[in-house]
């Protein structure tokens, strides 16, 4: 059987790391994407850096022997009327997300499978500002989607099972592997992480050990492929600090109140990779 890629017309929101990564995802495996952004500055950015990412991801050949897909990119956001899966990856600030939500459900024909890309926020609480609730289910990639085949899918109270079935069947096509969790601030990931980073990032502040040795004790005994600070500066201090603040919001654990450190390292600019520095110096931004 033969699987007709194109009858996918995927939408993405937003023109960020996870919007260029996910975008970059897709058309690596030859599904046409219509990328909406504030403007064409930013856009021109965008198709700049998915280009780069498409190459990396031939260099590490983890994309499937076919034709890329096509990629649109407008400012318009009317332009994802005809989409079968828009995602929304806007900054996670909740209103943000709320306010473009209920601009898509209301542009695009019903039927159509709604995903928030959020880290943290709860699908539920984004249900309440769409039209039609059913339609909304979360879907967490990682950084670099096209890199990391795990993905987190969260089905909300009121996700329909067609809606469930139409994503997971559409990661499947992304080659991906989803894992469908319940709705919960911070999901299984971000409960998990966000609080390890914060931590890390205390130990650093406190003079215990530099970032490097934090990292490699991380790495060397406990096993993990990347230490939790420079997974840290992959993310995005920013993202970082906007999802611990949800979490702690909501959870009230003071292992999610972002340290001084971390705030210091955003207000200062140094965001990690994307601005050549955060932990780590990276020479120039990526």
């Amino acid at each position: 059987m033969t699987t007709d890629y194109t009858a996918h017309r995927l939408a993405v929101i937003g023109a960020g790391v996870m919007g260029t990564n996910i975008s970059a995802l897709a058309l690596g495996h030859g599904v046409p994407v219509t990328l909406v952004d504030l403007d064409e500055d930013k856009l021109a950015e965008a198709r700049r850096t998915i280009k780069t990412k498409l190459r990396h991801a031939q260099l590490m050949d983890v994309l499937p022997d076919r034709p890329q897909g096509t990629l649109t990119t407008t400012v318009s956001l009317t332009d994802v009327a005809d989409a079968t899966t828009v995602v929304e990856a806007v900054v996670e600030i909740a209103e943000t997300k709320y306010k473009v939500l209920a601009e898509v459900s209301g542009i695009v024909r019903p039927g159509t499978t709604l995903i928030s890309n959020t880290s943290c926020i709860s699908i539920d609480e984004m249900a309440e500002h769409v039209s039609r609730p059913e339609e909304l289910v979360g879907v967490h990639f990682m950084n670099p989607a096209y890199m990391i085949e795990m993905v987190e899918v969260i089905r909300g109270t009121g996700t329909s099972p067609e809606i469930l079935a139409a994503v997971t069947g559409l990661l499947t096509d992304l080659g991906r592997k989803s894992l469908v969790i319940n709705d919960s601030t911070g999901f299984v990931i971000n409960r998990l992480l966000h609080p390890l980073i914060n931590t890390a990032a205390m130990l650093v502040q406190e003079g215990v050990a530099p970032a490097e040795v934090v990292d490699g004790l991380l790495e060397g005994c406990l096993g993990h492929s990347t230490g939790p600070l420079r997974t840290g500066d992959l993310i995005g201090l920013d993202n970082l600090v906007d999802s611990l603040r949800v979490l702690y919001k909501q959870r009230g654990d003071e292992s999610c109140n972002p340290c001084d450190l971390l705030l210091e390292k955003v207000r200062e600019g140094n965001l990690g990779r994307k601005t050549g520095r955060g932990f780590y110096d990276y020479g120039k931004a990526m």
